[in-house]
């Protein structure tokens, strides 16, 4: 079968990118702290194979046992290992949110495994009532908050899933947590879930996002807990499997670095700090939007969908619109704009805007407005 492509925000090979709102990296300057570790990493000897400092040191955080931690080569990395450790357990299902990453599907399909998307929560509501009634071993994927929505799934749905959890001994579900460090208004670790569901999942942090390093990828995965039940057993004896199924040196000593200082208190107090910043930030940008009678959705975190005039508010857009929609992302690029193209994500003729510092907000207004007065002339 072949894989699915794959669209990323940044740079893709086409002009050159002034202002970029199709990254979700923070785009504030990192800590002088944040830089000098990186700048400090040892390239000169390979890290520890085991990574016994590193593991023990966010064992310590998030209050578990070193062995359940496994550095990954940023979330893409762990997505691609876990799921081909879930189809050596005989996984042959996949389940994927849809608007949602193109990572999960295109690892998924890659092994031939089939894929169900949920576009909902009633969507996923339905997904469980199925497996409930036919059980087999499934691999569900949530991303929290989400991407590309920034939104957090409800405390009914977190509790609808803890009771598929009880009920069905063959689901395993993978928590992708990439965006939780840049939710805006955090409580505990900015994800929603209760900690006693989140124990029972796999949770795959990368924090270079939140720390705006993407060029370094460093991550970790986070094993369930021991819990009672069967299903999270099963996932715990997936270990083996990731462990080995990752190649030597997976995390390179710059990665290895940004982890180390990720929880310290300087970083911690200046990604506190950017949150206010960008969630200022965050209004504003939505305010230019809505002058030039673009809407958005609600979202936790310093990006949101939005959507030009012509695509509806509910429903899909037409094909027209979302031709319209494309002819716009590339007249934008002549300005040295990139706005993330949500199709590939699942919501066709809208974009995925991250939050970005007034100058670029400017710069959005002005292409904006040249191109709708253009249109208007036309």
């Amino acid at each position: 079968m072949s894989e699915a492509h794959v669209v990323h925000g940044g740079p893709d090979g086409g002009l050159q990118i002034t202002w970029d709102f199709s990254t979700n990296a923070n785009p504030l300057p990192q800590p002088a702290v944040l830089t000098e570790a990186i700048r400090a990493a040892d390239r000169r000897r390979y890290p520890d194979p085991h990574y016994t400092a590193l593991r023990t040191h966010l064992a310590g955080q998030w209050a578990c046992d070193p062995q359940a931690i496994h550095p990954t080569a940023g979330s893409a990395e762990g997505i691609r290992r876990l799921t081909l450790a879930a189809r050596l357990h005989g996984v042959q299902t996949v389940w994927v949110p849809e608007p949602g990453y193109g990572d999960y599907r295109a690892a998924a399909q890659a092994l031939g495994l089939s894929v169900e998307a949920w576009r909902d929560e009633a969507g996923l509501r339905a997904l469980l009532q199925q497996h409930h009634r036919a059980p087999m071993p499934v691999l569900c994927w949530l991303c929290e908050p989400n991407n590309p929505t920034g939104r957090h799934l409800s405390p009914a749905c977190w509790q609808m899933l803890g009771e598929a959890l009880d009920a069905a001994g063959q689901l395993v579900v993978a928590l992708d947590l990439a965006y939780a460090p840049l939710v805006l208004q955090p409580t505990g670790d900015g994800v929603g879930a209760p900690l006693t569901l989140l124990d029972r999942c796999w949770r795959l942090w990368s924090p270079n996002k939140a720390l705006g390093l993407t060029g370094v990828r460093a991550g970790a995965m986070q094993a369930p807990l021991s819990p009672p039940d069967r299903a999270a057993r099963d996932a715990a004896g997936w270990e083996g499997a990731v462990a080995a199924l990752a190649p030597s040196w997976v995390l390179s000593a710059e990665g290895v670095a940004l982890l180390m200082a990720w929880h310290t208190a300087p970083v911690q107090d200046w990604l506190s700090a950017a949150r206010h910043t960008l969630a200022a930030w965050a209004v504003a940008q939505r305010a230019m939007l809505a002058s030039l009678d673009w809407h958005g959705e609600p979202s936790a975190t310093p990006f949101f969908l939005a959507a030009p005039p012509w695509v509806p508010r509910v429903g899909e857009a037409a094909p027209h619109a979302v031709a319209r929609s494309r002819a716009l992302d590339q007249t934008l690029r002549l300005h040295g704009i990139r706005l993330r193209d949500a199709g590939s994500l699942g919501r066709p003729g809208w974009f995925r805007l991250s939050v970005q510092a007034p100058e670029a907000q400017r710069a959005l207004h002005a292409a904006l407005s040249t191109t709708h007065t253009q249109e208007g002339r036309a």
